[in-house]
């Protein structure tokens, strides 16, 4: 048992090996962790990675909530402003990943390559946003809820009403209080 626990360390101490990294959405409603996928789309991980470190998502809404579609935040305030974003990332949708339950992909503005800050959580399977569908490109999944689907399924759950242009927003916000990096 001894020579097991030290093989296990030994591993665990080798260059290039890395726990998954994971993400807390710590929000109004409860925590939601999800897994990100930074082989199967580094490029939407890293952008994604780089939003929660440098505090972005924190005190964002989720805006947009389709009980029998999904859950999307990361874009705006309580009051619906919209935050500044980095320039827009190459879609990362051909990756295998498919938009299934608590499946976690990148929202973007009808261009492929429009994806900035925003995502959205799958909370039904969803093939039609597997790529090719629904226009050719597809959404890209990067990420997976593995703590939290209860709050995920509170979220959807809530009733909503359009604000200005903002279709299907919670009546109650839904404030994503802090976002952090999680091992």
């Amino acid at each position: 048992m001894k020579r097991l626990a030290f093989l296990l360390c030994l591993l665990l101490s080798l260059p290039g090996f890395a726990w998954a990294q994971r993400v807390a959405l710590d929000t109004t409603m409860g925590l939601i962790v999800i897994e990100l996928a930074p082989k199967e789309a580094p490029k939407t991980v890293a952008n994604f990675v780089e939003y929660v470190k440098s505090g972005h998502y924190n005190n964002t809404v989720f805006h947009r909530v389709i009980g029998n579609f999904m859950i999307q935040g990361g874009g705006y305030t309580a009051d619906l402003t919209e935050k500044p974003t980095r320039a827009p990332i190459p879609l990362e949708s051909q990756n295998g990943l498919k938009n299934d339950r608590g499946a976690v992909s990148m929202a973007r503005r009808g261009d492929p390559n429009s994806a900035t800050a925003q995502f959205f959580i799958n909370v039904v399977d969803n093939p039609r946003l597997d790529y090719p569908n629904p226009d050719g490109n597809g959404y890209a999944v990067f990420g997976k809820v593995v703590e939290g689907m209860d709050v995920v399924d509170r979220i959807r759950a809530l009733p909503t009403e359009s604000k200005g242009p903002h279709p299907s927003v919670p009546t109650t916000p839904v404030v994503i209080k802090s976002a952090r990096i999680v091992k």
